[in-house]
């Protein structure tokens, strides 16, 4: 992109500090980029360096400025791949930050008009060369340029200092490019021509610099290297940086890091530049290894996939943390390693939101993981939920051709661990928003379909308004999803992600009652999505099912997620817990109740299902995890009765023993009573677990929109549009009860055909 094209863009969003805005490869292993640090670029001039540091492993890189743009805030380094941080840097890719850029460090080249100038840059050195070949010319003087480079494709800015040089002169040491031989060649030629040459500016490998001062030295013209030593903090503080100057000890960092060249120690100089080779060869020896192995893994697919590491069985019952703890980063790229690279890409087919699942995985493999939480948030807003609550077993890594021999790649894991990464290392990148279309949107329910319509529509320069019911935004993810399956943080961290793709997010307010879809349209919004979820919950309409101790699963969960019952009293809302509890159901939903339950004190709880666990609906992971958790499952069980005292309390539960028939309209086979197998369970607390169904609170506020029994939203499964002209709906409102994922798949559906609605005017 043209220099004046990337400036206009710059001014034209707001740039994150230390952001890489442009990133060129100007010869094999060499990457220059142009970097967002506009208190730098006003001060830099021409011979200082920054230094740069990757992220929290990464050495400090002191790099010479190359150019500045005081106006845009930029500035231009170039670096080469000679070690493990800066092969680490290399791999960043524009959008990402640099974790430290500092600067402008060492002392500025001294410009005057002395009269001809010969700028001898070689390799990478010519980068550092180009700015003060700049500021001579500029300055008046005849500037005569010498570049050189071990073969013509390691050349460098070529262009750049012709543009600058009254001559020009190329090397190469193999005669691919120019003069066959050194850039010691030209210089001494040039002298002994009669040239005369008023100083020299010589910057490259010390070696280079040494050779030029050497030639230099006899004729007595005055010449100036750039030293590059070992550095540490580059301000002057740990001395790494010193050579020795006419006899004396100099810092580099802060008296130079130009100097009198025919002054250096060279021998001391080079000498001290190998005190880390060791070291440096072991470090690349060991990111060589990983390379390696990488390699191995790549070749040889294992059919177990990587183990997930958890909080033990025994202590996590008793606190709310998370239970799975995720992969490291070994264990990451270990099983992206197994990922076969499929063309066919059938995991791709079996994801709601098609994710780019093989090319996320193929950068994970690469340890590339903020290019692959870039490529997942292409149609994925919310990776770190989608990661961990998401059923992949039945989805995309039911697709996977692993899972017919052997374990399918865990995608899901791999998800939850590039969000994690990218949330790890603060560098989380809002793509920039398309131009404001002036298109007001409604978006009623901060659960997962509202939230990705709200994202998706933002992304593309609508101005979206997001309504959400409750205190807090993300719907069942933060009343419904326990803390140790989904913490509430990462829900706010997702939920801030979609307000900063400019999103707005209104709380408290009831679609239907505090305002209409009327009174929205009266207001301005030209599109409404309705994402209102199913939250009513559904009971067994059993006798006793009233008394004392009784709560519907969505109470029981919005008591202890939501309002943190669980940190009773230190938050105010309580919640009954027994010593014995009953939990009705063989859902996720269920399986949550019955652990909260375990977590809050009960020293015995049973999960009533009335299948076998074969038909179980619950995630094979959770069900495992809660009878980790010594959850009793009581199988085969029905419910008939709950038994409570005189006081209207519960003392126990009727239950019925069942037998499987013939598979029923689910498709699951149709539990019936074995008569006389009725039996009371010992219980103080029951849950009732057994689904919920759509709120009518909105869906009877107004007229026009079509329902389905029992009141569930009429729309379009591939545009979200229903009967109302304006309105789309998606998610649990018209599926009925599902994931987290399909509501999120059906809202990137409904804001495709938002974004064309708006703006064509069709319906």
């Amino acid at each position: 992109m043209p220099d004046n094209m990337i400036k206009g863009e710059i001014m034209a969003r707001e740039q994150k500090l230390n952001e890489i805005v442009e990133k060129r490869t100007p010869a094999p292993s060499l990457t220059l980029f142009k970097l967002y640090v506009p208190d730098i670029a006003r001060k830099v001039q021409a011979g200082q360096f920054v230094v740069l540091r990757a992220d929290d492993y990464a050495e400090r890189i002191p790099l010479t400025v190359m150019e500045y743009d005081r106006e845009a805030g930029l500035i231009s380094v170039i670096f080469q791949a000679v070690g493990s941080s800066t092969r680490k840097m290399e791999k960043y890719d524009v959008g990402q930050t640099i974790l430290d850029v500092v600067g402008p460090l060492g002392k500025p080249s001294h410009i005057e008009k002395f009269g001809t100038v010969v700028c001898v840059g070689g390799g990478v050195g010519v980068a550092p060369v180009l700015p003060i070949a700049k500021a001579l010319h500029e300055a008046g003087n005849r500037v005569i340029s010498i570049i050189g480079a071990k073969s013509k494709e390691m050349l460098i800015l070529e262009d750049e200092m012709k543009a600058v040089s009254a001559q020009l002169y190329i090397t190469t040491n193999d005669g691919s490019y120019g003069h066959h031989g050194f850039v010691t060649d030209i210089l001494k030629e040039l002298i002994e021509k009669g040239e005369k040459i008023d100083e020299v500016i010589g910057i490259g490998p010390v070696i280079m610099m040494s050779a030029v001062t050497d030639v230099t030295r006899p004729y007595n013209i005055r010449t100036i290297v750039s030293l590059n030593t070992i550095m540490v903090d580059g301000t002057g503080m740990c001395g790494c940086c010193r050579a020795t100057i006419a006899g004396e000890t100099k810092f580099v960092c802060v008296d130079g890091p130009e100097f009198d060249g025919h002054q250096v120690d060279f021998k001391e100089l080079i000498d001290r530049q190998k005190m880390y080779n060791r070291e440096e060869r072991r470090a690349l020896w060991d990111h060589q290894c990983k390379l390696e192995f990488q390699a191995q893994q790549l070749k040889k697919k294992t059919k177990r996939r990587e183990r997930m590491p958890e909080q033990d069985p025994k202590k996590r019952i008793q606190n709310f943390n998370e239970v799975a703890l995720g992969y490291t980063r070994e264990n990451a790229i270990r099983e992206a390693s197994r990922c076969l690279q499929c063309k066919k890409m059938p995991c791709v087919k079996g994801c709601p939101v098609n994710i780019a699942i093989p090319s996320f995985i193929k950068q994970m493999a690469d340890g590339d993981f903020m290019g692959a939480i870039h490529t997942i948030k292409d149609t994925n807003a919310l990776p770190a939920i989608c990661g961990r609550v998401c059923p992949q077993e039945t989805q995309c890594e039911a697709k996977c051709v692993l899972g017919k021999k052997g374990e399918p790649v865990a995608i899901g894991r791999l998800e939850r661990f590039a969000a994690d990464y990218e949330a790890h290392h603060g560098d989380i990148r809002v793509p920039e928003a398309a131009k404001p279309t002036g298109k007001k949107v409604a978006v009623v329910g901060a659960g997962p379909s509202g939230l990705t319509v709200a994202g998706e529509l933002s992304k593309k320069g609508h101005d979206v308004t997001v309504f959400e019911s409750l205190h807090k935004a993300g719907g069942v993810l933060v009343y419904g999803i326990p803390e140790f399956r989904l913490p509430k943080a990462i829900v706010q961290r997702e939920v801030d992600y979609v307000s900063k793709l400019g999103a707005k997010i209104k709380v408290d307010v009831i679609v239907g009652q505090t305002v209409t879809i009327d009174e929205l349209f009266a207001q301005g919004f030209e599109a409404i999505f309705v994402g209102t979820g199913a939250g009513l919950p559904y009971f067994l309409n059993i006798p006793g099912e009233n008394l004392n101790g009784v709560y519907s699963a969505n109470e029981f969960l919005t008591r202890s997620n939501l309002m943190k019952a669980y940190l009773f009293p230190d938050y105010d809302t309580p919640v009954r817990m027994g010593k014995k509890v009953a939990v009705i159901g063989g859902g996720n939903v269920a399986m949550d109740a019955a652990r909260v339950a375990k977590r809050l004190g009960a020293d015995k709880v049973y999960l009533v299902y009335r299948r076998s666990r074969a038909e179980m609906p619950a995630r094979a992971e959770e069900a495992h995890h809660a009878e980790e958790e010594e959850i009793d499952f009581q199988l085969l069980t029905n419910p008939v009765r709950v038994v409570g005292d005189e006081h209207g309390w519960v003392t126990g539960l009727e239950v019925v023993k069942q037998q499987l028939g013939e598979p029923d309209a689910s498709g699951r086979r149709k539990p019936m009573d074995i008569p006389g197998s009725n039996a009371i369970i010992d219980v103080d607390v029951v849950i009732v677990a057994i689904g919920q169904g759509p709120n009518p609170v909105l869906t009877q506020s107004g007229p026009g929109l079509e329902l389905r029994k029992p009141g569930y939203i009429v729309a379009d499964p591939e545009t979200g549009k229903t009967s109302r002209k304006g309105v789309f709906a998606g998610g649990d409102i018209v599926t009925g009860a599902a994931t987290v994922i399909l509501a999120m798949g059906a809202g990137r559906k409904a804001a495709a055909a938002m974004d064309e609605y708006l703006k064509t005017g069709q319906w």
